[in-house]
């Protein structure tokens, strides 16, 4: 019997998925056939379908957790909700989360991958379980931060989350539907309007104090 090496099996998987993934954010999924992904990848047919059963399932690899500079998103995410610094961890997620907005086939993949979710009820439970661990870190976060006074306690902690969270989200579709749009250029102000929206009234300017009504007549 012949035995497979792990290392190289990963690395035809993911060098399928890569190929196919330029496909879909160019042709969409149903307008990309399995014959195009083979003749992109260099592989036949028969070749493809040892390491994915069909199109559906090369598309549901695309956006399922994979590990980048050592350590996989969910890794990354469980490291910043256990960090010692909430504000920091939260401006570093932040950060984590829209930066695939800076990459050139991420936002079209995206918007491929809402418009398929809504007739694939797989992809739509996978992308909901994502979204759901990304938003549980961001309100984690949000109320450690607040309780270690770093952030405005009057916030309530899941409605704030879902407004940082359509803030990204927004970040990912202006560069999906904008040429215009420079995502990587946005980052910074990203982070200014979270900071300006989160940060405690202590860290403002006083009101300065009115004079007491005069009680003359």
């Amino acid at each position: 019997m012949r035995t497979v090496d792990p290392a190289r099996h990963r690395a035809r998987r993911r060098h399928i998925v890569n190929t196919a993934a330029e496909l879909f954010a160019a042709r969409g999924f149903e307008r990309t056939t399995t014959a195009e992904i083979c003749k992109a990848a260099g592989m036949s047919a028969g070749n493809l379908f040892h390491y994915f059963p069909n199109k559906r399932a090369i598309f549901h690899a695309v956006f399922q957790d994979e590990e980048h500079d050592g350590a996989t998103k969910a890794e990354r995410l469980a490291a910043a909700r256990a960090a010692d610094d909430p504000w920091t961890a939260l401006l570093d997620t932040v950060d984590l989360l829209a930066a695939p907005a800076t990459e050139p086939l991420v936002p079209a993949l995206v918007m491929e991958a809402m418009i398929q979710a809504y007739r694939d009820p797989e992809l739509e439970a996978l992308l909901s379980r994502d979204n759901d661990e990304e938003r549980d870190t961001v309100t984690t976060l949000l109320r450690r931060a607040a309780a270690a006074g770093q952030i405005d306690s009057a916030l309530d902690p899941d409605d704030t989350a879902a407004w940082v969270m359509a803030l990204i989200a927004a970040l990912h579709t202006s560069a999906a539907t904008d040429p215009s749009f420079a995502p990587a250029d946005q980052l910074p102000t990203l982070r200014l309007i979270l900071q300006r929206f989160l940060r405690p009234n202590i860290h403002q300017e006083p009101e300065r104090p009115q004079p007491a009504p005069s009680t003359m007549p």
